[in-house]
């Protein structure tokens, strides 16, 4: 294991954060803070309680996982696709570093920022709402295995994009909207049970829930079963980034 070349490449990662820290970190926070205004103070009024819960606290989970999702997808896909677009991937993959050590330093930093900004965000959620935090320990490993997980589709999506434009396809076109759908702000049970069947083919609807239950005890679908998608999620991506670095798809010229 070459533990100095993944340090170096998480290390480059990890100071252009710091370097970009307005868009990296600084407008995530307050994009969330200002649903929390928005969706705290107009719809709140209107729906006091879901489950039991205030409809401010209820959303937390929520947000926090539109965030981790768009930004994990971010800093991977725009980290692994700026040494192909410069050229330097390919100084990378002739480098004596393997392909294990290269997805290990690019997801692993895209996915440090944004366990980091997660929880920069709940923090900021107290601020707004009183929150409690049930399961703790389930509360960080949901958040970490979403960060890893989607961390290795923004890589995938890095490696196959063409241009800058494609970088934005996936986040905007597709994770945005499914997290949107998939109970963010609202509880699928208070769907029609037509819809709630239709809902449930949406991937994002089980890491919201399970996310929402380390929290509150309370969730649309079993925890177990949250969690088993969430980790069949990640062995999926693991298996598409193995193909590409073994067949070369969008790597070989």
């Amino acid at each position: 294991m070459n533990w100095h070349a993944v340090k170096a490449i998480y290390a480059f990662e990890m100071a252009r954060t710091r370097r970009t820290l307005m868009q990296s970190i600084i407008s995530p926070v307050i994009s969330t803070s200002l649903y929390f205004v928005v969706f705290g103070a107009a719809i709140g009024t209107r729906i006091q309680q879901v489950d039991g819960i205030s409809y401010g606290a209820f959303i937390v989970p929520g947000l926090i996982m539109l965030s981790l999702l768009t930004q994990s997808i971010s800093n991977a896909s725009f980290g692994i696709y700026f040494p192909k677009f410069t050229g330097t991937i390919y100084e990378l993959l002739s480098a004596p570093i393997s392909y294990f050590e290269i997805v290990l330093s690019y997801v692993g930093a895209a996915a440090t920022k944004s366990i980091l900004l997660g929880l920069i965000i709940l923090a900021t959620a107290g601020l707004f709402v009183p929150l409690h935090i049930a399961h703790p320990f389930w509360m960080l490993l949901f958040l970490v295995l979403t960060s890893v997980t989607f961390s290795l589709v923004g890589f995938i999506i890095g490696l196959w994009a063409d241009n800058f434009e494609k970088l934005q396809v996936v986040p905007l076109l597709i994770v945005t909207p499914l997290t949107f759908l998939g109970g963010s702000f609202y509880s699928i049970k208070m769907l029609p049970p037509v819809w709630q069947t239709v809902t449930l083919f949406n991937p994002v609807v089980y890491l919201i829930s399970g996310f929402r239950w380390s929290f509150y005890g309370m969730a649309d679908v079993d925890v177990g079963i949250s969690l088993a998608m969430t980790l069949g999620f990640m062995a999926v991506s693991l298996a598409i980034v193995a193909w590409i670095f073994k067949t070369g798809y969008k790597l070989k010229r």
